[in-house]
């Protein structure tokens, strides 16, 4: 997919992809789907192709937000892009899926970037700065039946994105897992993340795809 991206904007990457894959199972023709922590819009643009009648994309930064917009028009479809932290452009709006692929780096601190020109990657020292917000918040943006799609590494603990979607009440499952090498990010930070007990002998990672569903 041909896309337009500013400086300071993550590029899409393995995981994103991996998200689209899985939004390829889901029924997008005529549905309602938002996309936080967009980026370059991907995978709102994804769902758009597909059919869905109504697309929202959500980023934090500026940036992001026009990359969305420019990449909306570069392939003609129609998004909603909204700048704003996480849900809170998304008051009183239910989907029929939310897909996000946010930061989930494991940080220093649990402190967040402070230059706003560095991409955002950091999501706090266990990586689940954004997550858990995700997947304590997302029933209340949920239509009944309808699903959220989130992507990141099996480090920041697959077991408690489970745990967090099915304490809210939604039914979850693994519906994608890949093992492969650390990211560059990763790697730089095995040595911290095995201090902490987050990282083992090998330089590998399992990156899942974890999906929540709200009972009809």
């Amino acid at each position: 997919m041909r896309l337009i991206r500013l400086p300071g904007v993550h590029s899409p990457v393995s995981d994103t992809w991996m998200l689209a894959e899985a939004m390829g199972r889901e029924t997008l023709a005529g549905a309602r789907v938002a996309d936080l922590c967009t980026g370059t819009g991907a995978l709102a643009i994804v769902a758009a192709l597909a059919g869905a009648s109504q697309v929202t994309a959500v980023d934090l930064t500026w940036r992001a937000s026009c990359c969305a917009v420019l990449n909306a028009r570069l392939h003609r479809v129609r998004v909603n892009v909204r700048r704003g932290d996480l849900w809170q452009p998304l008051h009183g709006e239910t989907f029929d899926l939310i897909v996000s692929n946010p930061p989930y780096i494991p940080a220093a601190t649990d402190e967040p970037p402070r230059r706003a020109a560095l991409i955002p990657l950091d999501a706090g020292r266990g990586g689940r700065a954004l997550l858990d917000r995700l997947c304590r918040d997302a029933p209340a943006h949920l239509s009944p039946g309808g699903s959220i799609l989130l992507v990141h590494s099996s480090i920041c603990g697959t077991d408690e994105s489970l745990i967090a979607m099915r304490q809210a009440g939604l039914r979850a499952e693994v519906v994608l897992s890949r093992t492969g090498p650390l990211g560059p990010v990763m790697r730089q930070r095995a040595a911290m993340m095995r201090r902490r007990g987050q990282l083992g002998v090998a330089d590998v990672e399992d990156i899942v795809v974890v999906r929540g569903t709200r009972p009809r």
